[in-house]
């Protein structure tokens, strides 16, 4: 059987931050971070391009951050 798939073996394991054709050290955006972030940095581009994702998942992260703190400071004991 012959397969038109060609892929070499030395990227099938390596993290996308590794690849020579990652960014060329260009910023990321909040999406790849995330999406490297979800998937151990195999896959940069997995939540796709829509910026609002990134930003959700960044409020999320800071509101229970916050909720954090206030309960240690309304539940602490004195």
């Amino acid at each position: 059987m012959k397969t038109d798939f060609d892929i070499a073996n030395r990227y099938v394991c390596l993290p996308a931050v590794f690849r020579s054709d990652f960014n060329n050290f260009a910023p990321i955006a909040t999406n790849q971070a995330w999406s490297l972030f979800f998937t151990a940095g195999r896959n940069d581009l997995l939540l796709g391009s829509n910026p609002e994702l990134g930003q959700l998942f960044n409020n999320l992260l800071k509101a229970i951050v916050v909720s954090f703190i206030v309960g240690v400071f309304i539940f602490r004991s004195f």
